[in-house]
């Protein structure tokens, strides 16, 4: 009997890490576009940093970052117990911000382009260097703080089917995998260039290390602009398909065109195309809406 309760358990465990590693991969795949947002985002909070302390600034955020999920993976699966049908809800507000997110990234190229001054290295001149990082910190933590609750949320919508146990393990599994993943990269990213300039000065002027360390310094401000613009589309393709799935009236045209378009490779092509269509035109009636707010409370105001 013993034995047979023990093999029991074990095939318990084993069919709950099966559940837990499959849709750790599908939340891994909806969470790409935030990923791609965040990661670009953070890459860029340290523009302006001493060189020497661009990776201690990525570290305060980092720990920052871990903070944010402490608070909010409790706070999510608290939500999954006691309020479950609140999750699609927070689920579609989540796509739609995603959606804006991408529209007004788009709308500031086309028609802010003041925006586009590009940030001097700041100077023990003109500012107090600790205040300033410390600014940096806090205004990046901020901001993962709504990235990190929309990966969160993202992630229980796709495990909320399943039994709590694996529910509590994706989320905490992604949250970790993402911070850790995220920061990583980011250290990686903004050290590039430092990176490319050290092995051009230890190769003698020629040789592989050169054309290698000139490769690195002239492709680290690409890799950034790139990872900005795949960011923003992968926020209309995940937030379109969030908007799509969350609403049974788009979801049904959606498939009705899907079926109705036919070519080769049109199963894998088109149903990623039409949530990007719903994501541009979801992120366009949301920024409408915001843009309507904003001038009534701008008249009231005066």
């Amino acid at each position: 009997m013993a034995g047979a309760s023990l093999l029991t358990l074990l095939d318990d465990i084993a069919t709950v890490l099966d559940d837990v590693a499959v849709m750790t991969k599908v939340a891994a795949r909806k969470t790409a576009g935030v990923l791609g947002d965040d990661l670009a985002l953070n890459a860029q909070q340290v523009t302006g940093v001493r060189a020497e302390r661009e990776l201690p600034v990525v570290w305060g955020v980092a720990k920052g970052s871990f903070k944010n999920k402490l608070i909010l993976v409790p706070a999510a699966l608290l939500i999954s117990v006691v309020a479950p049908w609140l999750i699609v809800p927070m689920l579609l507000l989540g796509g739609l911000f995603l959606c804006f997110e991408g529209v007004e990234k788009i709308a500031e190229k086309l028609f802010h382009h003041d925006s586009d001054v590009k940030p001097q290295q700041i100077s023990a001149e003109n500012v107090d260097l600790v205040a300033y990082e410390r600014e940096k910190i806090k205004g990046a933590i901020r901001t993962d703080f709504v990235l990190s609750a929309e990966i969160i949320v993202i992630t229980l919508g796709t495990v909320q089917d399943h039994p709590f146990l694996t529910q509590a393990i994706v989320v905490s599994l992604i949250a970790a995998v993402m911070t850790a993943g995220v920061y990583g990269l980011v250290a990686g990213i903004v050290k590039l260039d430092d990176a490319g300039l050290y092995l051009v000065k230890h190769s003698n002027g020629a040789g592989f290390k050169h054309s290698f360390g000139s490769l690195l310094v002239n492709v680290a401000p690409y890799l950034m602009k790139t990872l900005a613009v795949v960011g923003t589309i992968a926020m209309f393709l995940v937030g379109g398909g969030i908007v799509v799935h969350s609403i049974p009236q788009i979801h049904t045209v959606v498939e009705q065109l899907t079926q109705q378009i036919t070519f080769s490779g049109s199963h894998t092509i088109v149903p990623p195309l039409l949530n990007g269509i719903v994501g541009i035109i979801a992120g366009i009636a949301v920024l409408v809406v915001v843009s309507l707010i904003n001038k009534i409370r701008g008249k009231s105001a005066h």
